[in-house]
């Protein structure tokens, strides 16, 4: 469906150069939700804006459904853009028009007929729950009304990819899981293809089926959401990771005991569900402290992570963390008594 290759995008602003994005290749499937994280400046809105050419590419190639689109002149780009969708992080809805006005905008730029508009617009709304907000102003709407508006307009001309620029971090948290349940109840019921962008690890979580992390213009890691949260293998992955689930020293209090270590560890998929703790226990002569521990569904599988204080010989620990290791588990010791 989408496929970047040796992507590069510099800006030049008087005599400074940006190099807002580098070398990067990816290739998005079709019906996939795909991330991109980073901090704010690495880049991750300049990427995903020249996926629909808001932003010209320095240099590289974007192929869309087997068409390079670097190489489309105005009249192609504009028929491009009808298939690609694109909610942004402020709404971006024009004040001085009714909910129905917003969403009616792109269908009447694509020339379609008073009944077929008033059709359309009244069937996105029921989608996005919002019928009842057909003569409403955007200033008469919450943050979650106006994103839910920018969905229903984004969605307007039947795209086939949606891009998502930091569509949630203008919302309070409530709001931002309804907006990323809509979002994932549009994409199973249309097939689309979404590519979302966000520095928050807990809307990749929610919502992706892989992740690509993105620092100082470069994809530094990509992988299933699955592998990034049990085993991440950056410094800037882990760092997100640890945001939801402290994993150093620093972010953990835990009583310094002789003779024991405090260990990490992360599971995937039915390994998250089994008696770890107990097995443990029942098969050698060590002591267990549990300090701290979730469960998280992400979208195809269970991550589960445990942080644990190991007491007791030496020898004894060293069979226990041997056999966690023969179990599929992560294990990062964060401290050693």
């Amino acid at each position: 469906m989408i496929s970047i290759k040796n992507l590069n995008k510099v800006y030049k602003i008087k005599e400074n150069t940006v190099h807002a994005v580098k070398d990067v290749n990816l290739e998005i499937p079709k019906g996939e939700i795909f991330g991109i994280i980073g901090l704010s400046g690495a880049g991750k809105s300049s990427l995903i804006r020249t996926l629909n050419r808001l932003e010209d590419p320095t240099d590289g190639s974007i192929i869309i459904d087997g068409i390079e689109i670097t190489k489309l002149n105005k009249k192609q780009l504009r028929n491009l853009r009808k298939e690609i969708g694109m909610i942004f992080q402020h709404f971006n809805l024009l004040s001085s028009r009714t909910v129905f006005g917003n969403i009616a905008y792109p269908l009447e730029i694509a020339g379609l007929s008073k009944d077929q508009i008033k059709d359309r617009v009244l069937e996105l709304l029921s989608l996005v729950g919002l019928s009842d907000k057909v003569n409403a102003y955007p200033s008469q709407l919450s943050g979650g009304q106006k994103q839910r508006v920018a969905i229903a307009r984004a969605l307007a001309n039947n795209p086939k990819i949606l891009l998502c620029d930091e569509a949630t971090s203008a919302l309070d948290p409530q709001t931002t899981k309804s907006i990323l349940n809509l979002l994932k109840e549009i994409q199973q019921k249309f097939g689309l293809t979404v590519v979302l962008i966000t520095h928050q690890m807990e809307v990749i979580r929610e919502i992706c089926n892989r992740v690509a992390i993105i620092e100082n213009g470069e994809i530094i890691e990509l992988d299933t959401v699955e592998e990034v949260f049990a085993r991440p293998k950056t410094e800037t992955a882990k760092a997100f990771v640890s945001h939801i689930h402290p994993s150093s020293q620093s972010e953990i209090v835990f009583p310094k005991v002789p003779n024991s270590k405090v260990i990490k560890l992360s599971y995937l998929g039915e390994s998250a569900k089994k008696p770890i703790i107990t097995d443990l226990i029942r098969s050698f002569k060590i002591d267990i402290n549990i300090i701290s521990g979730d469960i998280n569904e992400l979208m195809s599988t269970s991550v589960g992570h445990l942080v644990v204080q190991i007491t007791g010989e030496k020898e004894e620990i060293s069979k226990a963390i041997d056999w966690l290791n023969d179990q599929d588990i992560s294990l990062e010791v964060i401290w050693n008594g």
